[in-house]
């Protein structure tokens, strides 16, 4: 059960709209500094706060903490060490996953198998919806219930964050072209126009005479929603929201253990197109570990390298000066 301090703590970062994801130690085997019940909370950047275990476990719960916040999906983490057969066939962070669920047999981990619940808690991402139309009142009434946070902006001061998911502009002719370029320019990932088809090529053909990139334009949602042969304001804001929730899904969606394997597959081969950067596999001991600013790390051949301590970045220099020496 999570402490009084840290559900506070959790309270204040939910009240601020930071992600976090909440560990709980649900099962810890002898011997094992951990005990049941103990929790921390793990910041996007890999901070974390409180105990879940040692500095080896504390990794896993790092690396995978971060992996749940990108998915949006809870899961059960057993951290288990290596046997000694495991270290005599060579240390390596051997990952296997179910549903749910992830086993990781940790090759620093010395005491006893510690399963960690990960449950991310994310801000809902604002819809950003511009006009005073009925449908635009009935995206504002429905999306709420779809754990959006929707907004009602003006489109003349219209200044989208980073973190915003959508925009939807449903004004009905009313400061449409502004509007919408800004929140193409602002690399919103849905916008869409309510509007007839034959309206919006029109409004399309306006902002191609402004300049605005065909690949810009192509990413316009116009008639806005999916076809649902949609009549009513409510049927229509029902579409829209139907298109915004499977955009949102594709930018969460995915399997963690074929994520950390993609992960564990960049790093190793250096690729500039990660899947995202929260993932690395120490080259000495072939933990996983999380790739954040806290983390040990060094320059090799043009790449960063990440190591899970002090200890195995010193190996790494040690070995590739004797190399450069030979040579």
């Amino acid at each position: 059960m999570m402490s009084v301090e840290m559900s506070r703590r959790a309270q204040e970062l939910a009240a601020q709209g930071v992600a976090f994801v909440t560990a709980t130690v649900v099962r810890a085997q002898r011997p094992t500094s951990a005990q049941a019940g103990d929790s921390a909370i793990v910041l996007g950047d890999g901070t974390v706060e409180g105990f879940v275990g040692g500095v080896c476990a504390e990794h896993s719960v790092r690396a995978y903490s971060l992996l749940a916040m990108e998915n949006d999906e809870a899961v059960l983490l057993r951290i288990l060490p290596f046997s000694a057969q495991d270290d005599a066939a060579g240390a390596a962070d051997q990952v296997s996953s179910e549903d749910g669920a992830v086993t990781v047999q940790n090759p620093c981990l010395s005491g006893g198998a510690i399963e960690v619940f990960l449950e991310p808690v994310l801000p809902a991402p604002r819809v950003l919806v511009v006009g005073e139309t009925p449908i635009a009142g009935a995206v504002l009434r429905i999306g709420a219930d779809l754990g959006l946070n929707v907004v009602a902006v003006d489109g003349d001061v219209l200044d989208p964050r980073p973190d915003d998911l959508a925009l939807v502009v449903a004004a009905h002719g009313r400061d449409e072209l502004h509007t919408l370029r800004r929140g193409l320019e602002s690399g919103l990932p849905y916008v869409g126009l309510v509007a007839s088809r034959k309206r919006g090529d029109g409004v399309l053909g306006e902002l191609r005479g402004d300049g605005v990139p065909k690949e810009l334009l192509d990413q316009i949602d116009v008639p806005a929603g999916i076809d649902i042969g949609a009549r009513t304001p409510a049927e229509v804001a029902l579409s829209i929201l139907a298109r915004i929730v499977a955009v949102r899904r594709a930018h969460t969606h995915g399997d963690t253990h074929a994520q950390a394997s993609a992960h564990e597959s960049t790093a190793a081969s250096g690729s500039d197109d990660p899947v995202s950067p929260t993932i690395a596999v120490d080259p000495i001991c072939g933990m996983t570990v999380a790739a954040v600013a806290s983390t040990p790390a060094l320059e090799h051949d043009g790449e960063t390298v990440y190591f899970c301590c002090e200890g195995c970045k010193t190996k790494f220099e040690a070995q590739h000066e004797h190399a450069v020496a030979a040579d």
